[in-house]
C-alpha cells in the first residue's frame, strides 16, 4: 500500500477514536502487517516532532494516539473554558505509587502498605482514570486487582511501565497537591 495513503488511514483512525489504539487493531484497520505499520508510525512520529505541527503521535506500550502538543495549550485555552484539573494529594500520590510499583495489587495490599483504609484514594484514582481493575485474585472473595492505565502513562510522560524510576516514584509536592 502507498505510504501516503497508509499515513492518511492511520491519522483518520487515531483522530476519530481519540484514544490509544493497539498496534494490532491499527494494522487490521489499515489492512497491513504490524511490522510495516511500525516503520510508518516511527516515521510519522518523527515527522510530527520535526514539523511545526499542533499535534504529535505518541506510543503508549503497544498502542498509539494523536495528542495536542503541550506548547499550544495557552492557545487552546483562549477559546475553550479551562477545565478543572484533578488534584493529586499526597494520599493519592502515595496510593498511585503503590499501584504503579506493585501492580497488579489488591486494595487490601495497598491498605497493608499504607496502614490505613484506602477506599477513597482508590476510588478517586479510578475516577481520574489513572488506575483500573485489571482482574481478580484467585483467592477467597476474589478481590479486585488494580493496575495503572494508559492515562497514567500519558499524564506522567512514560511510554511504558518499565520506564518507572527504579529508586521510587517521589514527585515534588507543592502545597501537598499535584495537578495532573
Amino acid at each position: 500500500m502507498d505510504q501516503k495513503r497508509l499515513k492518511g488511514i492511520i491519522e483518520a483512525v487515531l483522530f476519530a477514536l481519540g484514544e490509544p489504539v493497539k498496534l494490532s487493531a491499527l494494522a487490521a484497520a489499515c489492512g497491513t502487517e504490524e511490522f510495516e505499520l511500525q516503520v510508518v508510525l516511527a516515521q510519522m512520529e518523527a515527522d510530527y516532532e520535526q514539523e511545526d505541527r499542533g499535534i504529535r503521535l505518541i506510543r503508549l506500550e503497544n498502542a498509539y494516539q494523536l495528542v495536542t502538543k503541550a506548547e499550544y495549550y495557552d492557545n487552546l485555552i483562549t477559546i475553550a473554558s479551562r477545565p478543572e484539573k484533578p488534584r493529586l494529594t499526597e494520599v493519592l500520590m502515595e496510593t498511585l505509587s503503590i499501584v504503579a510499583y506493585k501492580q497488579p495489587v489488591t486494595k487490601a495490599e495497598i491498605e497493608k502498605i499504607r496502614g490505613v483504609s484506602s477506599d477513597h484514594a482508590v476510588n478517586r484514582l479510578v475516577e481520574y482514570n489513572l488506575i483500573q481493575e485489571v482482574g481478580r485474585l484467585d483467592a477467597p472473595g476474589r478481590p479486585m486487582l488494580f493496575g495503572t492505565t494508559d492515562e497514567f502513562l500519558r499524564r506522567f510522560g512514560l511510554e511504558s511501565r518499565s520506564m518507572l524510576p527504579e529508586d521510587g516514584f517521589e514527585p515534588t509536592l507543592e502545597e501537598d497537591e499535584v495537578d495532573i
